[in-house]
């Protein structure tokens, strides 16, 4: 047990400050709100460090524990813990909010208090998603998270905002519903318990593993999002404001494979070996697929959108190789992409607010105008595309690495991110950064200002530093990973 409730502070502390920031009274006391909003975040993400810094990386045990009784009739509790899977992901979600906070200060003039309150609402519950131990809990959290999304993305996006967000609303709420009646039957199940360690243990039939598997598979799938049920997520991002389009890529696209890794693979091992070859199916389908159909796409964050479901391919498959490498190198890549999409989505939204155009035709030699944003975009755009030494290559490289040992033609299928990843990067930068001048609107463009410098620069950090040294970052997960893999490998069937 931790002396201090790290965990709930990590949940709580965005909320109250959200709610702070919305008694400032909207944008009459807008800088007020902008203040509070910041300091919320700040403080929200300095209660998550010492998860990291007092943490035991020698036990697979769940840490930082929480418990106390919520609803005794059907044995719903307040069941808080972590261990090396989930810990990272709040530190991230934390960051990014920071982050996210600081791309809007000068953007966002309408309705200031409530869309700085959107999110730091959000991060307390993405949190509670990645801290919760009770399915109750858990699912109160992933549903109440769908809220401020949409409302972030209804109100302050773009022209087809309203659309974008029902449809992200929609498919996302139809796929809890399954998860809803998975959990219900794990309930009964496992003798009246909600805990999702006890769920764990639980004895099942295979019959019985591989319904509550494909419940949790079209849950978590659409949340990730996986192939063919992604249609949703280019509308959000291209139709979301640059904040959005941040926490949406870098944080809400980890719950559904965070759901796996979760639920799926320790509480249906033996399904999850059943049906691992039509998630590494799908999963293939993602990155090669979706790799080409990036290539064709004329609107920056649409290719961003795509390139972030071909590297989530790179997930769910490091997850069904059942290899420790690859599952830690699935974890790693989801913590790299966070960093990268948070960077490549702002960077556009950077264009964006000087522009007030995504297509890349109506770009081209922005390097001659904009030349200290150009060298990080040209850096966030090489990690994108997986170059050594950033680290969008660490994930990748070890989750093709453990696909080798698995099977040699799914890691040169999934290898070919490499070469797509590249194609579709480079284009976009060639016509976009480099070259002539090509109108007189990028003529008269604006280098980055302080504060866009100081968002690039933290991102550009985290990116570089975790390629050149992710030990700190892998080290974590070791014991936690090893005990997944000694779980899933003992059958449970009756």
């Amino acid at each position: 047990m931790s002396e201090a409730p790290l965990l709930s502070l990590a949940i709580w502390i965005p909320i109250l400050a959200g709610l702070a920031v919305l008694a400032t009274g909207g944008d009459r006391n807008a800088p007020l709100a902008r203040v509070l909003a910041l300091a919320g975040a700040l403080v929200g993400f300095a209660v998550t460090l010492p998860l990291y810094t007092g943490f035991d990386t020698s036990t697979p045990a769940m840490q930082f524990v929480e418990q106390h009784r919520w609803i005794s009739r059907f044995n719903i509790e307040y069941l808080l813990g972590v261990d090396g899977i989930s810990m990272l992901f709040l530190i991230l979600n934390s960051f990014i909010t920071v982050i996210v906070i600081l791309a809007g200060w000068q953007v966002i003039d309408s309705k200031v208090a409530q869309y700085n309150a959107a999110f730091l609402i959000m991060s307390g519950l993405l949190n509670g998603i990645f801290s919760a131990l009770d399915g109750v809990l858990f699912y109160v959290f992933f549903e109440a998270s769908l809220i401020p999304l949409y409302l972030i993305i209804g109100i302050w996006g773009g022209a087809n905002r309203v659309y974008a967000a029902f449809k992200f609303f929609l498919y996302t709420l139809l796929g809890s519903l399954l998860l809803l009646i998975a959990l219900l039957y794990l309930f009964f199940a496992s003798g009246g318990s909600f805990s999702i360690l006890d769920w764990h243990q639980t004895s099942l039939s295979l019959r019985e593993q591989v319904w509550i598997f494909l419940a949790f598979l079209v849950a978590f799938a659409v949340k990730i999002p996986m192939w063919p049920v992604h249609t949703w997520l280019p509308d959000a991002h291209v139709e979301a404001p640059t904040g959005g389009s941040i926490v949406l890529a870098a944080i809400a696209l980890k719950l559904g494979a965070y759901g796996f890794v979760r639920f799926s693979l320790p509480i249906t091992p033996d399904a999850s070996h059943e049906l691992s070859g039509l998630i590494v199916a799908l999963s293939l389908i993602a990155i090669v697929y979706i790799g080409f159909v990036a290539l064709v796409q004329e609107d920056m964050k649409k290719l961003v959108a795509y390139s972030s479901i071909a590297h989530m391919g790179f997930v769910t498959l490091g997850f069904f190789i059942f290899s420790a490498i690859g599952i830690e190198g699935a974890l790693i890549q989801m913590i790299s992409h966070g960093f990268i999409s948070g960077a490549m989505f702002f960077c556009i939204g950077v264009m964006y607010d000087r522009m007030h155009s995504r297509r890349i035709a109506d770009y081209g030699g922005v390097v001659n105008t904009m030349p200290k944003f150009a060298a990080f975009f040209m850096l966030f755009a090489m990690a994108n595309a997986g170059l050594p030494a950033t680290s969008g290559f660490v994930g990748e490289f070890m989750v093709i690495l453990g696909a080798v040992q698995s099977n040699f033609w799914v890691a040169f299928a999934a290898a070919t991110t490499l070469i797509l990843g590249a194609a579709y990067t480079l284009w976009m930068v060639k016509r976009v950064v480099f070259g002539k001048v090509a109108n007189d609107k990028v003529a008269a463009l604006n280098d980055i200002n302080a504060r866009e410098f100081t968002i690039l620069a933290l991102l550009a950090a985290t990116v570089i530093g975790m390629g050149l040294y992710p030990q700190p970052f892998s080290e974590v997960m070791h014991s936690s990973v090893n005990e997944l893999l000694r779980h899933i490998a003992v059958s449970k069937i009756q």
